[in-house]
């Protein structure tokens, strides 16, 4: 699944129309509408931790959908490569 398909799928279930949550996390909803079609790439961090929060899911699960890494992850990437390198030492996955 892509970002989008998550977030799609996650707010319908919810019940929150696209317009509606276009409009809690402050931007257009044809722009949203682009994000969970694929046509745009996931968004900026503030906008994924905001639609986190909106649909109650876990923030470093978007993240991973999104493909990178959650803003507090960036500002120690030696200390995460470090702990990954270790954990697939041990054979961690």
């Amino acid at each position: 699944m892509s970002f989008g398909s998550v977030i799609r799928e996650r707010r319908t279930a919810l019940g929150i129309g696209l317009n509606d949550f276009a409009v809690r996390l402050e931007i257009s909803a044809a722009y949203w509408s682009r994000i969970e079609r694929g046509q745009e790439n996931p968004p900026r961090d503030q906008l994924i931790e905001r639609a986190a929060a909106i649909l109650g899911v876990r923030l470093d699960d978007l993240f991973v959908e999104a493909n990178r890494l959650p803003p507090d992850m960036k500002r120690d990437i030696p200390r995460v490569i470090l702990a990954y390198r270790r954990m697939r030492a041990f054979g961690v996955k």
